[in-house]
């Protein structure tokens, strides 16, 4: 059974889509980072870093004869470590893990923290800052924009439907926070309707309840 401590976020969404995919056990710890208990002495010991999501393994991988708990941090080291341990959502091909790796990357160095900055300074910033606004809401639109020209030539992210596609997802599903409407960017929103329709996905977005 593995241990998940999350919050309704789009990246603690990432890691509940992943296990309700490959069918793992896990059982849900409620991390409310709202009331700050992502800074809890006993969950620091788990995530340095103060953040979720985080897992705990306890069929770790081996080491010698004898196998100990994993614990993991950041959402997209934990997606690999799931594809590892399962063998599933990163292709077997060489050239295809990479393909999926460089999209995993491009969520968690592009999409993921400009995203985040549009929907802080839209919708939580104490203060309207019209250049902070200005800057992070034409980076959201250019980094939609490529993802659009990408869905043009290719079902998913990578050839195959995979992590990649698992982590662009949730942050993708907040268009609305970020001021952008899907219809101006049709390939995404026909990707984007493709992996709503999955049912592991929509268990993994009710996560936690």
């Amino acid at each position: 059974m593995i241990e998940l401590y999350t919050w309704g976020t789009p990246n603690g969404r990432k890691v509940s889509i992943m296990l309700e995919e490959c069918k793992l056990p896990y059982r849900v710890h409620k991390v409310d980072i709202m009331q700050g208990e992502q800074f809890a002495p006993d969950y620091l010991a788990i995530n340095p870093n103060g953040k979720i999501p985080s897992i705990v393994d306890p069929d770790g991988p081996d080491e010698g004869t004898k196998k100990r708990p994993m614990r993991m941090m950041e959402s997209g080291a934990i997606l690999v470590y799931l594809a590892g341990k399962t063998g599933r959502f990163l292709p077997a091909s060489v050239r295809g893990k990479y393909e999926a790796l460089q999209w995993l990357m491009f969520q968690m160095g592009g999409v993921g923290p400009m995203f985040g900055q549009t929907h802080h300074f839209l919708r939580y910033a104490p203060e309207k800052v019209d250049y902070a606004i200005g800057r992070y809401t034409k980076e959201t639109a250019r980094l939609y924009g490529v993802m659009d020209a990408h869905l043009a030539r290719h079902e998913y992210l990578a050839d195959e439907y995979s992590i990649a596609d698992m982590a662009t997802f949730p942050w993708v599903a907040r268009h609305e926070w970020h001021d952008i409407a899907l219809a101006g960017y049709p390939n995404v929103l026909r990707w984007f309707k493709a992996i709503a329709s999955r049912p592991a996905v929509q268990r993994g977005m009710a996560v936690p309840k």
